[in-house]
């Protein structure tokens, strides 16, 4: 989450802030101005169609039903998850112009863009029963003409945060600066975004800086389509995203072709003071270039091809100037750029937005990779901090984002390394965050905002029962990495990545409209042979793999039963 709203955080401060910024004339109602305009013509769902809202207690038997005897304690956290996650589904308020219900963030009565995108990702396993990616409507019903979507609305009233409208009508603002973490007192410090090498944009944006950050949505939406199957939806938030990207590439690109970002992004990391007045972030540029590919990848799925290359070509453009400007070759590792064009010399986790992206080199991957596994930076005995820990201003206990392990950016490294075939270690991070998650759960009874670091226990500051983004671990995380289930819904093709141990597998696994149980082994006695019972009620194709064998089993309507014979000892 950007912020925090406990007493320790930053939400509070915020608040502060933009109050006594409020008493003094600087801002003004979120009635007024940009606000007040039309939004969301690009999307076509216009109006809220009312309907009950989902129920744990009525749904969970529908729900899909982990089984995992290795560790039963991952079990009872997926439930617990689940339980928290229904606390947080909620109705469009009235006149708030939100068309579809959504699942909360868990953190104030505001709806978070890349907050939401990642909790699409583990409510993707329950679709159609929650509201998982329509959560995802309500940016595009608020999306403004010129292609804008503000990071953070205001629930009850469907308006954009106030202190992120560029009331001013001034060119491209951040609201709070380039604070650090014990800076975010006072009074506002509006302040401008220098350009260079660039004319600057016209018109003038809708939104601030802090508004604008961590432009994702693609990837959720595709992580949607590769759970459901569903191209009717790739077809529906097409030109949202269109219009978005261009947006960003107006209003965030500097003139070294690299994207400008402000505190928002990390609130209080280290690296923020480096990025002053237009400095470009690692995190920003890299996921600029996973955004272009991806509206690639939707264009040859939709039959656009002359828009996938279009993007393909600046996804390739992007690289190239990530790669000359923000790599150094010496200490093997990316960085943020300066406004003077120097790199920042804080190492943090945004580097590793460059894998998913498909930005590095396969030796650039090795030499992050190297850095996963270096005790002195992120390899810590909980994975992955958001700060290397031989960097000042690391704090082992968390401090936010001066080395907490949070979810998203688990998820975002772990499948990066899978496009960079390192499997395994993605596998070990998955594992390392749900052990975790698990102790913690066992200690406290709860799942938590992030955790520390160095020690088994929530971070600090951290808020309780955050689901909110945290269930993608005790959920997502639990069915395609400890059990191995990865749906590939466009090939109606289910990949089942089964380890040695006990009995493990999911009823009513729901994928690509089917609903399916699954149970393997165990193998005992040293066995090299895993039976496997399928039920499903339609066809499709199972990949299994066990201990160095793959075969596909052509699964049909009904009850069936699979043996796979493994190769090699584990």
């Amino acid at each position: 989450m950007e912020t925090s709203d406990n007493h320790f955080g930053l939400r509070i401060v915020i608040l502060a802030i933009a109050m006594a910024a409020w008493q003094s004339g600087v801002l003004f109602s979120a009635e007024t101005g940009a606000a007040k305009e039309g939004t969301g013509m690009y999307f076509a769902k216009k109006a809220y169609e009312a309907k009950p809202l989902p129920k744990f207690a009525e749904l969970r038997s529908q729900l899909p039903s982990p089984i995992y005897d290795d560790n039963p304690v991952l079990v009872r956290l997926y439930w617990k998850a689940w339980e928290l996650a229904f606390h947080n589904f909620y109705e469009p308020a009235p006149q708030s112009g939100f068309v579809s219900q959504f699942i909360d963030p868990a953190f104030n009565k505001n709806i978070f863009l890349w907050d939401s995108c990642f909790m699409t990702m583990f409510c993707n396993y329950a679709y159609p029963l929650v509201p998982g990616i329509s959560s995802l409507d309500n940016f595009y019903a608020k999306q403004h003409e010129d292609g804008e979507i503000c990071r953070e609305i205001v629930r009850n009233t469907g308006t954009d945060f106030d202190s992120w409208v560029n009331h001013e009508d001034k060119p491209l603002i951040s609201r709070w600066g380039w604070p650090g973490y014990d800076e975010m007192v006072g009074a506002a410090r509006s302040a401008p975004v220098v350009y260079t090498g660039r004319t600057i944009p016209s018109p003038n944006p809708r939104l601030t800086l802090d508004g604008l950050n961590h432009p994702i949505l693609a990837w959720a939406e595709l992580e949607h389509y590769r759970v459901t199957g569903d191209k009717d939806r790739l077809e529906e938030v097409w030109q949202p995203l269109v219009h978005y990207y261009a947006a960003l590439q107006l209003y965030l690109r500097q003139g070294n072709g690299l994207y400008v970002t402000d505190w928002a992004s990390m609130d209080n990391s280290p690296r923020n003071a480096y990025l002053k007045n237009g400095g470009t972030g690692i995190d920003i540029s890299s996921e600029m270039a996973l955004f272009a590919r991806q509206l690639s990848e939707m264009g040859l799925i939709l039959g656009k091809d002359t828009d996938a290359r279009k993007y393909s070509a600046e996804a390739d453009q992007l690289d190239s100037a990530i790669n000359h400007a923000m790599w150094d070759g010496n200490r093997k590792f990316y960085f943020d750029l300066m406004l003077d064009g120097k790199r920042a010399p804080v190492m943090t986790i945004a580097a590793y937005w460059t894998l998913l992206a498909g930005v590095a080199s396969s030796d650039q991957a090795a030499d992050l990779v190297t850095e996963l596994k270096n005790p002195e930076t992120f390899g810590r005995s909980n994975l992955v901090p958001t700060l290397a820990a031989n960097q000042a201003g690391y704090e082992p206990l968390g401090g936010y984002w001066r080395g907490s392990v949070w979810a998203p950016t688990d998820t975002m490294i772990m499948q990066g390394l899978e496009k960079y075939g390192y499997s395994d270690l993605a596998r070990h991070i998955a594992l390392n965050h749900l052990e975790l998650v698990a102790h913690v759960y066992e200690k406290t009874g709860t799942i938590w905002e992030n955790y520390s670091p160095d020690h088994a226990q929530q971070g600090n500051p951290a808020k309780s029962d955050f689901v909110g983004w945290s269930g993608i671990g005790p959920i997502m995380y639990l069915l395609e990495y400890a059990i191995g289930l990865r749906p590939d819904a466009a090939h109606n093709r289910l990949v089942w990545r089964i380890e040695a141990g006990g009995q493990r597998g999911c009823e009513r696994f729901r994928f690509n409209g089917h609903v399916v149980s699954l149970i393997a082994g165990p193998a005992t006695n040293g066995s090299k042979v895993e039976t496997i019972h399928v039920q499903s009620d339609s066809p499709f194709e199972l990949h299994a793999y066990f201990q160095g064998a793959q075969r596909t089993f052509m699964v049909k309507a009904g009850k069936q039963k699979f043996d796979i014979t493994g190769i090699s000892k584990e």
